[in-house]
């Protein structure tokens, strides 16, 4: 991805819910008058461990970049974790042109959980690694693939962990879960060359063409250590009502540490294809106002030893709180 920087205060609004009680007072033959509150169902856990596992079987394939039998492997997996795990699976499968002409063999991968209904929230997160550590401080390692542990396999990790506890919650809930793939081979100074995958997907939209979700929110570097999610500016100007309910539900749930109410910078990631063509979208990602993306972004240190549990349950919790409690 490619990162330029705005800033723009933002107060998010919280909201909150009183109860009121009844009291009945005695009498000879007074009948009992009890008022019946609806059943408040607890959000699912989201549990850590299973998506730090769902993490180390990805980098566990070698770096996910296209054309490779990691990449392919890794894309059979996927498909098949999203049907394990209930979700009508569809794949599309596009030979895509990056910008030094390498033809790449790419295929996004779409589960869906209760496709009949008619309102739905899209999740995201690209599958696929860089191909180059080209932001290694030791310049001899430029040319190495990237594992990908926090760019590309953390936010998969997430969803798939996501997708899980849909199918065991029962939810009735219209969810989309997209892995997108080919966003990581581009160049600086041409935001086009990023996120192929993405462009693709809006060039070839699920249901003849008229797919619009309500919301989209993208995981991009959600499990590296003492991340900073910040709004993101594309988001905030897409979906400010998104970002207010997503960053409250993290402040509710005790992560407002991780998900702190600031602007952070402008980022040309994939949720600006999908802004660009009219779905309201929000990127949750790490960016450090004053020090930029994570420090092992596109460097050969983005590997399991920078992985940090707790950022992936902040995230995941989070995620699981807003699409899941009722």
């Amino acid at each position: 991805m490619n990162m330029k920087l705005y800033r723009r205060i933002v107060v998010a609004v919280l909201s909150a819910l009183s109860l009121a009680g009844c009291a009945a007072t005695g009498g000879k033959a007074a009948a009992d008058s009890t008022a019946v509150e609806p059943e408040t169902v607890p959000p699912p856990v989201f549990e850590a461990d299973s998506a730090y596992a769902y993490l180390k079987r990805q980098v566990d394939f070698g770096p996910r970049v296209p054309n490779t039998d990691a990449h392919r492997l890794t894309g059979q997996w996927l498909a098949s974790e999203l049907t394990r795990h209930g979700a009508v699976v569809t794949e599309q499968k596009a030979t895509l042109t990056a910008f030094d002409g390498t033809q790449l063999m790419a295929t996004n991968i779409m589960g869906r959980f209760n496709p009949s209904a008619d309102d739905r929230v899209l999740l995201l997160a690209h599958w696929d690694c860089r191909p180059w550590a080209d932001e290694d401080p030791d310049s001899k390692r430029h040319n190495d693939a990237v594992d990908g542990a926090n760019d590309g396999a953390s936010g998969v990790a997430v969803l798939l962990e996501i997708a899980r506890l849909i199918k065991e919650s029962g939810s009735s809930r219209g969810i989309d879960i997209l892995f997108l793939d080919a966003e990581d081979w581009g160049t600086t100074n041409d935001d086009d060359s990023w996120a192929l995958g993405a462009q693709y997907f809006m060039a070839h939209l699920p249901d003849g063409g008229n797919y619009r979700p309500s919301a989209a929110i993208l995981l991009d570097m959600v499990g590296g250590k003492n991340a900073t999610f910040c709004r993101e500016y594309f988001s905030q100007k897409s979906a400010p009502g998104i970002a207010d309910a997503v960053w409250a539900t993290a402040r509710a749930a005790g992560y407002g540490d991780y998900f702190p109410n600031r602007m952070g910078g402008a980022v040309t990631d994939d949720h600006v294809k999908l802004i660009e063509g009219g779905i309201p979208a929000i990127d949750i990602i790490d960016y450090r106002p004053g020090d930029g993306f994570n420090p092992t972004w596109h460097t050969v240190s983005d590997n399991l030893d920078n992985i940090d549990p707790a950022t992936l349950k902040a995230v995941g919790q989070t995620l699981t709180n807003y699409l899941l409690a009722h």
